[in-house]
């Protein structure tokens, strides 16, 4: 990274935060803003809180914590309002970047005192069958909405940028993720769970049909592998998919189902020394999990989709599409370490190539200064192409909504008028102390309100006439 970066001030939201102890999202912010602050940037990051812990910083970052509604639907939304409204209140941030295009609806309140807000769009959620209709409908409508909204996008893989491109004609900025570097890392905790090196398959992912662990073990069990296998992951809002995968293990002794491993150390274990790592997921871009594993050196099976092609390569793995095709594979590597070996040195050598963490932080500041300056791709007015490839399911058509100058602010006037009050006196305390005692008191729903005490300010307060243009 080069030049002076000293007084810019960069803002990211959307996430459970850091330290990181979750998914991609939070590992990419660890990862991008620390290199930032590194640099001289001012870096804030809003945490939801997830144990007693409250930490004012981490590697250089200033943490703001803000409470969130624990349900599946108005977790994220309802941190990313608090967080939205706590900007208004703090000092104006040169860029904000905001991580899953779900919080569409709050870049209208992040842009109010003229700043940059860049949305990292992630992948395909709407085609996560853990969503109804309705939430499905929802994701299609934020798609367009952050193509509205954003004055840059960001895709974390190619296959993403070409879908923005196909469905709204949108530019992005390409800003992959970096894939860890495990070297020397030792074997001594494999053996506290009952692991051994290079005796065992692994696989990795929150328990939802779209990452495929049902096939997975369906596979594995017809495969009648040497080596067990060790299953992590879990999914809080997803119990009849759990329970089918729990069935699934039951039956057969080889399977470990381990939940949850929070032990990085050991995680970064299983990583390195598993025979082959088995990945299952299909509607993301760039998955960090993946990346995980080809940087450890684990050779890879991967489900066959054009975003794990794009990251693994034609010759740096196997696919699979079918319990079948999967099976055939376990069957080979599970027999022949040496052609393992090799597969996962080929995985290695493209993720040090082309995955590297340093870049992708070069890419994010430069972002960052184009945002401070102004710069801007927004399209208020973009639709949805009806003629698009990626198109495929006409019951989700576009849904409309204005996110021109004037729209922008009828957007505002409507959350005002739909938000009864937000405890002000609390993110002012958040503001001074890096935490916040906000307490929700009704059911928050992207149309609703967040409630507070009667010290409160309602967002009618808040100026629109600063909107940036």
């Amino acid at each position: 990274m080069s030049s002076d970066t000293s007084r810019l001030r960069v803002a990211m939201v959307g996430t459970r935060g850091v330290p990181a102890h979750y998914g991609g999202f939070e590992t990419a912010i660890e990862e991008i803003g620390s290199r930032l602050a590194e640099r001289g940037v001012e870096v804030t990051v809003y945490c939801r809180p997830h144990d007693e812990q409250r930490p004012e910083t981490h590697r250089g970052m200033r943490l703001v914590h803000l409470p969130a509604l624990r349900v599946k639907v108005g977790e994220t939304l309802s941190h990313t309002a608090l967080s939205a409204l706590h900007m208004l209140r703090a000092s104006r941030y040169d860029a904000v970047f905001v991580f899953n295009a779900a919080n569409a609806p709050f870049l209208p309140l992040l842009r109010c005192s003229g700043t940059g807000v860049a949305v990292h769009v992630d992948g395909l959620e709407w085609k996560r069958s853990k969503w109804d209709g309705k939430g499905r409908a929802y994701y299609r409508w934020a798609e367009q909405a952050s193509v509205r909204g954003a004055d840059a996008l960001i895709a974390d893989a190619r296959g993403i940028a070409d879908y923005y491109r196909s469905e709204f004609d949108a530019a992005t900025r390409l800003l992959t993720y970096g894939a860890p570097e495990t070297e020397d890392i030792g074997s001594d905790k494999l053996g506290e769970v009952g692991l051994s090196r290079d005796g065992f398959h692994l696989v990795v992912a929150r328990f939802e049909p779209e990452n495929h662990v049902d096939l997975i073990l369906k596979a594995y069990r017809e495969s009648n592998s040497r080596l067990p296998l060790a299953v992590v992951g879990s999914a809080p809002y997803a119990e009849a998919y759990t329970e089918r995968i729990r069935a699934l293990a039951e039956s057969d002794s080889r399977i470990k189902l381990m939940g949850g491993v929070w032990d990085q150390g050991l995680l970064n274990q299983m990583y390195t020394h598993a025979r082959t790592y088995l990945h299952g997921h299909s509607v993301g871009g760039t998955n960090p999990s993946l990346l995980r594993a080809m940087g450890a050196g684990t050779a890879v099976l991967a489900y066959d989709v054009v975003f794990n092609r794009e990251v693994l390569g034609e010759e740096s793995g196997r696919y699979f599409s079918s319990v079948e095709s999967l099976a055939e594979s376990l069957v080979v590597l599970d027999s022949d370490p040496v052609l393992s070996s090799r597969l996962g040195r080929a995985a290695q050598e493209r993720a040090q190539g082309l995955y590297r963490w340093d870049e992708v932080a070069e890419g994010y500041l430069t972002l960052a200064r184009d945002l401070a300056t102004g710069k801007s791709t927004r399209n208020p007015k973009a639709t949805r192409n009806p003629h698009s490839a990626w198109t495929a399911d006409t019951a989700l058509s576009p849904l409309a909504l204005p996110f021109g100058e004037e729209e922008t602010k009828q957007a505002i006037s409507g959350i005002k008028t739909r938000t009864r009050r937000i405890n002000i006196r609390g993110l002012q305390t958040a503001a001074s102390t890096g935490t916040a005692r906000t307490r929700l008191t009704s059911r928050f729903r992207p149309e609703s309100a967040v409630t507070g005490n009667a010290n409160s300010a309602s967002l009618t307060d808040i100026e629109t006439k600063k909107i940036k243009e």
